[in-house]
């Protein structure tokens, strides 16, 4: 066991004392030593009760010979993060994630890990993690959040953000905007619809990394608990047939991801994360492979943004094992794979049914015969940008319009609410990429500013930075290159006509080369917003979006088989 350079023989006296000095019994410390990450922190809605969970997995460990030993990971809240500089630490925070974890379990010999996170950018944090340490480890997530009721309807975050750019509007009262405020986000969990947290604990089960329920069951729900205690259980078992990360996430399992974020509609920024987690595995996930997937995978789910569903609605419905199954009758997934379980994909969606044809569509009647994710080419964006399909009202999957260019979320926020954005407009945002921003902050509030003006079927907004999974509509991000690296969305100037057909996944700007060429070069870099502090050194570091904005000092572990 990798424990036994920590514990085992007289040279590891000295480790003995400290861990004496922890509590530990001789039979704790004879046990295999399981490290289990927990993300728990008081100022993350979706982690506050990430402690019940981590409890729970200590009695699983513990219940199966293991000797459970938690450690810490950061985690930032978006939705309080968004809408100004804080936004700017959100997806930095991955790679901390990453890195911390990585330093904590081989500094202290941990034989196995069970990682316990929730919100955005801790579960890809953590799933980089596991596959650059490579030892046999398992996911359990806090949980979705239970959807708000206003006015008799299910409601969640991306309401409220909505109600926001609606009060603005005089579209409603005050006493309804608080009525919004008090009651669309209920309980603890990750937020309701399949925003980011929730499309990414969804595909950590498709990856094979976590037991079934770990997507869909909500956070209050005690089956959670149970959820948690058979992971702690699991990884005992992992550990003994030495099943690892890199066993688990091949490149058939990362098609099988893609295949089902087309499925099942999940956020735009599984297109940054998932490509990050290949890395660390030592595959390369080209963006243009998501067009290819998507041409045949129907979309079967509108859950929230999209529609009036949520995860509380998947989970009865079946949850993501269900969605599974039914793609699967046409054949799309690869399922003779290992998984955390112990068993192939093909054993574990056996016999799971579909339970509810109105939040998981059969084959037959998708909601579109392509997925849910489109990835955009053209002259304003030679590298890629991302759009979710489904999101995306049905006249404005082909759109041409004047662009209105801000150099900042804050400049574009200032121009909506000041009314300067008309019908037909395409709202371009730059120098919020990966390098730009830096840290590439979401757009919700110009996004959701616009939909709650009731402007949702009329204009188009373009980015180099990304969008929450709470965004709906003609929302195109990740636009690569970046404005900060010279890509040409920094050459779009006041009334160039930009043309969008999501359909034909194609994004150009109405500007001839010519012109192009002449723009580019009176082109000059911009000076950085931010030039100390980790932000600093991230920017320096950084890729580009269409890469999974991955650190250029990043490389697979080698594998120690």
């Amino acid at each position: 066991m990798i424990s036994d350079a920590v514990k085992c023989g007289t040279q590891c006296a000295p480790q003995r004392s400290l861990m004496r000095a922890l509590g530990m019994t001789d039979e704790e410390i004879a046990k295999p030593m399981i490290g289990i990450v927990s993300s728990f922190n008081e100022i993350v809605p979706g982690h506050m009760n990430i402690d019940k969970i981590v409890a729970a997995v200590k009695q699983g460990v513990a219940m199966a010979g293991g000797n459970p030993v938690v450690f810490p990971a950061i985690a930032v809240c978006d939705g309080i993060a968004m809408g100004h500089k804080g936004m700017k630490y959100s997806l930095v925070t991955r790679d901390l994630i990453a890195d911390s974890t990585e330093a904590m379990a081989i500094a202290h010999g941990f034989d196995a890990l069970v990682m316990v996170p929730n919100c955005d950018k801790n579960v890809p944090g953590l799933l980089m993690a596991a596959a650059r340490l490579n030892i046999p480890t398992i996911f359990v997530s806090g949980g979705p959040m239970l959807a708000g009721r206003v006015k008799g309807e299910k409601r969640s975050l991306s309401s409220m953000f909505e109600a926001v750019g609606s009060y603005n509007a005089g579209k409603i009262t005050a006493e309804e905007f608080d009525e919004f405020e008090n009651k669309v986000c209920p309980t603890c969990g990750s937020c309701s619809g399949m925003y980011t947290a929730n499309s990414m604990n969804s595909l950590t089960e498709v990856l094979g990394m976590a037991l079934r329920g770990n997507g869909t069951i909500p956070a209050v729900y005690s089956e959670r608990l149970r959820l948690a205690k058979h992971a702690g259980m699991k990884i005992m078992e992992l550990l003994e047939k030495n099943i690892r990360p890199r066993d688990i996430m091949t490149e058939d399992a990362f098609r099988n991801a893609l295949t089902m974020d087309m499925a099942l509609g999940c956020s735009t920024n599984s297109m940054l994360h998932l490509p990050a987690i290949a890395h660390e595995c030592g595959i390369e996930l080209n963006p243009d492979i998501a067009n290819e997937i998507s041409s045949h995978t129907p979309n079967l789910c509108h859950l929230a943004p999209a529609g009036h569903t949520y995860m509380e609605d998947l989970n009865e419905a079946g949850g993501i094992y269900a969605v599974m199954n039914e793609i699967n009758k046409l054949g799309l997934l690869s399922t003779d794979i290992i998984t955390c379980t112990g068993k192939t994909v093909a054993e574990n969606i056996s016999g799971v049914i579909n339970k509810d044809f109105d939040v998981i569509r059969p084959v037959e009647n998708p909601y579109s015969k392509t997925g849910g994710i489109a990835v955009l080419r053209g002259n304003l964006a030679p590298d890629s940008c991302v759009v979710k399909r489904s999101a995306v009202a049905p006249e404005m999957l082909k759109h041409s319009g004047p662009a209105k260019v801000y150099d900042s979320e804050e400049e574009a926020m200032a121009a909506i609410n000041g009314g300067e954005i008309v019908e037909g407009d395409v709202v371009v945002i730059r120098y919020e990429g990966p390098k730009g921003g830096p840290g590439m902050r979401e757009m919700l509030n110009p996004t959701s500013a616009i939909m709650g003006m009731g402007l949702g079927s009329t204009v188009a907004l373009i980015t180099d930075g990304r969008f929450s999974g709470a965004t709906r509509g003609a929302s195109i991000g990740h636009v690569s290159p970046e404005a900060a690296a010279g890509g040409p969305i920094a050459l779009v100037e006041n009334g160039d006509i930009i043309e969008i057909d999501i359909n034909a996944n194609t994004i150009n700007m109405k500007v001839s080369d010519e012109e192009l060429a002449a723009r580019r070069a009176k082109w000059q870099p911009k000076e950085p917003s931010i030039n100390t502090g980790y932000l600093a050194r991230y920017a320096s570091l950084v890729t580009s979006a269409d890469k999974g904005a991955v650190l250029l000092a990043q490389c697979p572990v080698p594998s120690t088989k």
